[in-house]
């Protein structure tokens, strides 16, 4: 049996090839699995009770923040750029999770699902169900300050994003839970409730305390979610509030 012979050309030039033809999968640069379906087409519902491993969730956290560690001028530098990092998830999170509180995914024809209108549904949603999809949990407090109509504290007595930290003693300062503080910032956002900033801070700051970890007495990371709403947000809440 011959083998095929390469063309050559009259001239006794080099021989030349012809290019078999790729397959339309690979000449699109796109892998599908055998059912022809992606990730587009899975159903929302499928992972909710799905959990992900504490030890993987640990290892992508901490090279998160190795990331967010490169270059910044301090602290405050560096959990700025942690809460960058959770704002995006914020947003994504409260178009799910309103998702699956709908009947609309097994019921065409309810309604669309409803957006919080007023700051306590707002809240009262960071505090249950958004907590209870991170976390597994609810938060343990929801407080409205004393001396400040526009802010409102949610408090975590052991934030689980803390738990596999090493923060250096010359660090103390350093709250890792800036990140969850850029995901309730994104939700709020999201849901059209601006604000100068969600923040987070160890229990003692401000009040007398040493600061850092270690200021909670018996919740020693303890850590409080302070969210500051912008002045168009309670004039809203006023009108809406007469309107009953």
């Amino acid at each position: 049996m011959t083998s095929p012979q390469p063309n050559k050309s009259p001239n006794n030039a080099q021989p030349t090839y012809q290019p078999m033809p790729q397959p339309r999968s690979a000449a699109l640069g796109l892998r599908y699995p055998a059912n022809r379906k992606t990730i587009y087409d899975r159903n929302l519902n499928r992972s909710r009770t799905s959990e992900l491993s504490r030890a993987a969730f640990a290892y992508l956290f901490v090279e998160m923040i190795s990331y967010a560690q490169q270059r910044v001028k301090g602290i405050a530098d560096l959990e700025k750029r942690l809460n960058n990092q959770g704002y995006p998830l914020g947003l994504r999170l409260l178009d799910l999770l309103l998702l699956r509180s709908s009947p609309s995914l097994t019921s065409p024809s309810s309604n669309p699902p409803l957006r919080p209108t007023r700051i306590l549904s707002l809240l009262q949603f960071i505090h249950t169900p958004l907590w209870r999809h991170l976390f597994s949990r609810p938060a343990d407090a929801l407080e409205r300050s004393t001396t400040s109509e526009s802010e409102y504290m949610i408090s975590d007595n052991e934030p689980f994003v803390n738990q596999y930290i090493s923060v250096p003693r010359e660090m103390s300062q350093l709250n890792c839970a800036a990140y969850v503080a850029g995901i309730i910032e994104g939700v709020c956002d999201g849901a059209g409730f601006a604000t100068w900033g969600v923040t987070a801070h160890w229990v003692g700051e401000g009040d007398g305390g040493e600061g850092g970890a270690g200021g909670g007495g018996m919740w020693p990371g303890k850590t409080i979610f302070l969210i500051k709403f912008r002045p168009e947000v309670l004039e809203r809440e006023e009108i809406l509030g007469k309107g009953g």
